[in-house]
C-alpha cells in the first residue's frame, strides 16, 4: 500500500525497512563476518575481500530471493546460497568461507539491528523538530487562557501553554529513554546453531567481540535468539511516543470541532476539503495521527505474544516480528511527521478559547468562591452553599455573580468587590506559569538549546 505511505508514514523511516534494505542488512553482517574471522586467524585472509566484495544487495536476484523463502522458512538460508555462488564465480576458494560458523538467525537480527541503528537516528531528529515547534508554541501561549476540561465538561482555567507543555514534558522522557535505550536494544547477534558458538571452538567469544566491534554494536553477555526483551523494548518506546502524540492529536481535534473552534489545523490548498460539502475544514493531520496509534495496539499485542519462544530458537513468535516491528517504526515516522506539520502551523483562536470560559456565567469559578467562602463557613458548608447557587445558575440561565451577591450567607462574609476578582479566569490558573518554566528549562536542559522565538 505505498500510495498511503505519504498519508500514514514518512518516506525517511519507511526507506529504513524496504526490501533493498533489508538484504543489505544481513549482507552487512556477512561481510563483518568474513572481517572479523579473517582478522581472527578462522577463514583465510585472502577469503575476505571477495566475499565483502560480493556482499551488495543489488548482486542478488530478489524474486528468487523470496521465492526460495517459501521453503527454506527464511530469508537468509536463500540469501547466503545466493552470496556463496557470487563469491564462487570469482573466488572459489573463497565461497567455501560465506557464513562461516554462523546462523540464519544472527544474519536476520543483526541485520535488523542494522536498520533499527538508521531509524532511531532518525528518529531522534524528528523528535527533536517536534519538541523544539511545540517548545515554540509553548513559549506562545503561555498566558493563553482557555478553558480546563474533566470528563469532557469545563473544570477551571488553564493556559494553553501549559496544555502543551504537558505533551513537551511527556515527549522529553521519551528522549531520555531513546538515549538510555540504545546502548541495550543496539546489540550484535551472535550465536551459531544453537547460541554456543560450538563451530568456532575457542574463538568464539574472540571473533564475537572483534564482529561487534567491526560493526560498532553493543556485544552482549549471551545470544539473544529467544530473549526478544530488546525487540519488545524498542517496539514499546515506538509505541509510547506514538500514544503521547495521539492524545495531542485526539485534544486537538475536540478543541477543533465546530461548536468549540479554539484551534484549527494549518490552512493549504486542498486541506481538510470534502468530497461533498465546500465549507469543511476536516483535521486531516490528527486523522492520521490517529489512525496510526489505532492500530498499534494490534501490533504491540503481536509482539507481546510473540515473547513466548521455543527453547533456543522459535517457531512461529520470530517469525511474526519480521514485519510487525517495521510496521510500528513507520507508522511511528509517520505520527512524527504529522505531528510537526500540525504543530508548526496550527491556528490558534485565542479570542474565542476567552470566551469559552464565560458560556458558564462564571460557574468554572465557582471553586474559587468556594475556598474563598470556606476561610469563613468551612470547606463542607461553603462547597454546599455554592453548589446550590450553581444549580439555580444553571436552572435560571443567568450568570452566577447576581446570584452569589443576593445570597444572604454569601453576602454576609464576601462584597461584590472581593467577588469580582474571584471570578475573574485570569486570576485562577494557580502555578501554571511555574509549570510551563519548569518544562521550558527541562527542554533547554536536555541539550535542545534551540531559541524559542519564532
Amino acid at each position: 500500500m505505498s500510495v498511503l505511505t505519504p498519508l500514514l508514514r514518512t518516506h525517511a523511516l519507511t526507506d529504513f525497512f524496504s526490501d533493498e534494505q533489508t538484504v543489505q542488512g544481513m549482507l552487512d553482517f556477512e561481510a563483518a563476518l568474513a572481517t572479523a574471522q579473517a582478522q581472527c586467524g578462522v577463514i583465510p585472509t585472502s577469503a575476505m575481500n571477495p566475499i565483502i566484495a560480493a556482499c551488495r544487495a543489488e548482486n542478488l536476484d530478489f524474486q528468487a530471493l523470496a521465492n526460495a523463502a517459501v521453503n527454506a522458512g527464511n530469508l537468509a538460508i536463500p540469501l547466503v546460497k545466493q552470496l556463496t555462488q557470487r563469491v564462487k564465480n570469482d573466488e572459489v576458494e573463497a565461497s567455501r568461507y560465506v557464513h562461516w560458523g554462523a546462523t540464519s538467525q544472527d544474519a536476520i537480527d543483526t541485520g535488523r539491528v542494522l536498520q533499527l541503528r538508521q531509524a532511531l537516528v532518525e528518529t531522534d531528529i524528528r523528535l527533536q523538530r517536534v519538541m523544539q515547534v511545540l517548545a515554540q508554541q509553548v513559549e506562545r501561549h503561555r498566558q493563553t487562557l482557555m478553558p480546563g476540561r474533566t470528563w469532557m465538561q469545563h473544570a477551571l482555567p488553564i493556559t494553553f501553554g501549559l496544555k502543551l507543555a504537558g505533551t513537551l514534558d511527556a515527549l522529553l522522557r521519551w528522549q531520555q529513554r531513546l538515549s538510555e535505550m540504545r546502548p541495550r536494544v543496539l546489540a550484535l547477534q551472535f550465536g551459531g546453531a544453537a547460541g554456543t558458538l560450538a563451530s568456532l571452538k575457542t574463538q568464539g567469544p574472540e571473533v564475537a567481540q572483534r564482529l561487534a566491534d567491526t560493526l560498532d554494536l553493543h556485544l552482549p553477555d549471551t545470544p539473544w535468539h529467544s530473549q526478544r526483551d530488546r525487540i519488545i523494548e524498542v517496539a514499546s518506546w515506538y509505541a509510547g511516543l506514538s500514544a503521547t502524540l495521539g492524545k495531542l492529536a485526539n485534544d486537538f481535534s475536540l478543541l477543533m470541532q465546530t461548536e468549540v473552534a479554539e484551534v484549527s489545523e494549518p490552512v493549504a490548498e486542498g486541506r481538510g476539503g470534502s468530497s461533498a460539502m465546500p465549507h469543511k475544514r476536516n483535521p486531516v493531520s490528527c486523522a492520521a495521527i490517529l489512525a496510526a496509534v489505532q492500530r498499534t495496539p494490534g501490533l504491540m499485542a503481536t509482539l507481546y505474544a510473540s515473547q513466548i519462544q521455543q527453547h533456543e530458537r522459535a517457531l512461529g513468535g520470530w517469525q511474526a516480528e519480521w514485519e510487525t516491528l517495521p510496521q510500528l517504526i513507520m507508522l511511528a515516522g509517520g505520527v512524527l511527521e504529522n505531528s510537526e506539520n500540525l504543530l508548526r502551523g496550527m491556528q490558534v483562536n485565542t479570542q474565542k478559547m476567552r470566551a469559552d470560559l464565560d458560556i458558564t456565567h462564571g460557574l468554572v469559578m465557582a471553586e474559587a468562591v468556594t475556598q474563598a467562602l470556606a476561610e469563613y463557613i468551612g470547606k463542607a458548608d461553603a462547597h454546599h452553599v455554592v453548589e446550590k447557587i450553581c444549580h439555580r445558575a444553571i436552572a435560571l440561565d443567568c450568570p452566577l455573580q447576581p446570584l452569589l451577591e443576593n445570597d444572604p450567607l454569601v453576602s454576609q462574609h464576601l462584597t461584590p468587590a472581593q467577588l469580582t476578582p474571584l471570578l475573574d479566569p485570569a486570576n485562577a490558573i494557580g502555578s501554571a506559569e511555574h509549570f510551563v518554566r519548569q518544562v521550558l528549562a527541562r527542554y533547554q536542559e536536555q541539550g535542545n538549546d534551540h531559541k524559542l522565538s519564532t
